[in-house]
């Protein structure tokens, strides 16, 4: 095994403590971590409104700042890949296996079951349903993603800093104390968030795969069958992570883009085009005129409203920061030799228009089933929503395979490259590596993912999430305040020599 720090011990033990009380106490560690989600959301739900909303003033801040001009490399380094490249790229991080969960479901549930401001089935709720989809899923979660990889672009292209997360708070704590204890605990967060938010999407993916299987074959619909599908899945990228072969990773990315893309065209095509468009509007009028309301929305005197908020604003804040290491690592490493201005202006954007259209294609599509009384997808379980959707419309049955072939994609690729991105986090911010270190990531991600779907399915994967993002928030956040004090530093003689010339 090459080299690995003590950073990938501590990570270890953190999650086989936490696999190893779900084996022997399930329901003990349902209930610790029900009530420490409670808690935390009941107590710091204006924290993660009040600090995600500061994440995305700063990062549109950078777009017109002082810093616009600094490059993601060095100054006379260009980019690594090309516009429509790296577009692409940016559309492989954003379309993962929760966009195909949730394009469905989420704006069903909003409509029909339970909605942010309305009597579910009302108009208001119909209209209420993407909206509230386009906050949850655009600029705010990838302002976390935007600031986390510029942090660690900057630091680590641009200042030749280790591939870590402590070595960016090195302007902040100095760099014996980031390579020493305090470095080895903000390292330690990070890898646990990721397997954390990791994991629950593989238990997404699991449970979509099994509820896709049982809808369109009849086949048996529980947790053992998600087992299975979790063993095979983890034979398949551990072998991928073993072997290397990012060629092969490359070209099933680029498949599934292409697969993503199709479908959705296929759907707007097929379902209701007209519907679509006009929504689509619609809810991006709505989207622009209720955007500050929606991010400060707490609902202190509504325990009704309060509730739904931490059950989905509160929960998708949670999901994002935990995922924003692996995210941001990601890319960090395609956005090198970019300027902080289209860095800022390509990651907030593209990846965020591209959410708003699938949402619109397949959430309008589920409501328009509803509302013409073809079928009831709101009384079906969220990880069914889409197959029950596309069943309803012609090729409907090809439409769901290619559907369940995307997820199964997204499963390898995403737990690929999470085992890298952990192999990385624990062997001093190394590019390559060792095979043993991914497997070992690999196999505890699919543990991680069994246990938390094991105790508490979907609210489980939601408690888990929220616990393990409140710590490394306050990293991101001086993650943030490291960046600035840095590039700072960097752009004031600059300017202080401009004037100097300009006043000989």
């Amino acid at each position: 095994m090459k080299k690995v720090s003590s950073v990938f011990w501590y990570g270890i033990i953190v999650c086989f403590i936490f696999v190893l009380w779900g084996v022997i106490g399930p329901e003990n560690l349902k209930t610790v971590t029900a009530a420490t989600t409670s808690f935390i959301s009941t107590r710091f739900g204006w924290y993660y409104l009040l600090i995600v909303m500061v994440m995305l003033a700063f990062c549109v801040y950078l777009i017109f700042s002082r810093f616009s001009h600094i490059k993601l490399g060095k100054q006379d380094e260009k980019p690594e890949f090309g516009l429509a490249s790296w577009f692409a790229m940016l559309f492989s991080a954003g379309m993962g296996m929760g966009l195909v969960f949730w394009t469905t479901a989420e704006p069903i549930s909003h409509a029909f079951n339970n909605s942010p401001t309305a009597e579910p089935g009302s108009e208001q709720a119909i209209m209420d349903s993407l909206r509230f989809s386009f906050f949850h899923w655009g600029l705010h979660a990838w302002a976390i993603y935007a600031l986390v990889a510029l942090v660690l672009a900057y630091f680590k292209f641009h200042k030749d800093y280790p591939g870590l997360v402590s070595a960016t708070l090195t302007p902040i704590f100095g760099e014996d104390r980031m390579k020493g204890t305090l470095g080895k605990i903000i390292d330690t967060l990070a890898i646990v968030a990721t397997v954390t938010g990791v994991a629950a999407t593989l238990g997404f993916g699991t449970a979509q795969i099994n509820q896709g299987l049982a809808f369109l074959f009849d086949a048996p619909g529980n947790y053992w069958v998600q087992l299975i599908i979790l063993v095979v899945a983890t034979v398949l990228f551990i072998f991928s992570a073993w072997s290397g072969v990012s060629k092969g990773i490359k070209y099933l990315s680029n498949i599934n883009m292409i697969l993503g893309i199709a479908l959705m065209v296929l759907l707007l095509i097929i379902g209701p085009t007209l519907y679509i468009m006009n929504m689509f509007t619609a809810s991006i009028g709505g989207y622009v005129a209720n955007f500050f309301d929606m991010s400060f929305r707490i609902a202190p005197m509504n325990e009704e409203n309060r509730t739904w908020i931490d059950s989905w604003t509160i929960f998708y804040w949670a999901w994002w920061i935990s995922w924003s290491p692996f995210v941001g690592i990601f890319i960090a490493r395609i956005s090198r030799g970019r300027t902080i201005k289209e860095f800022m202006l390509g990651v907030l954007f593209v990846p965020s228009i591209i959410c708003f259209v699938f949402f619109t294609v397949f959430g309008v599509s589920a409501l328009e089933v509803e509302q013409s009384g073809l079928a009831t997808i709101s009384d079906y379980p969220m990880e069914t929503a889409t197959f029950a959707t596309l069943a309803e419309y012609p090729l409907g049955f090809f439409m769901s395979l290619i559907t369940l072939v995307v997820i199964a994609i997204f499963f390898i690729t995403s737990a690929d490259s999470a085992t890298f991105v952990l192999g990385m986090l624990s062997s001093e911010g190394s590019l390559e590596p060792g095979g043993r270190v991914k497997i070992i990531w690999g196999l505890t991600l699919s543990a991680m993912a069994a246990i938390i779907t094991y105790f508490g399915g979907t609210q489980g994967l939601q408690n888990v999430l929220i616990i393990a993002a409140f710590p490394f928030s306050i990293v991101v956040l001086m993650m943030g305040y490291s960046f600035y004090k840095a590039a700072s530093r960097e752009v004031s003689p600059k300017r202080k020599r401009k004037k100097e010339n300009k006043a000989v």
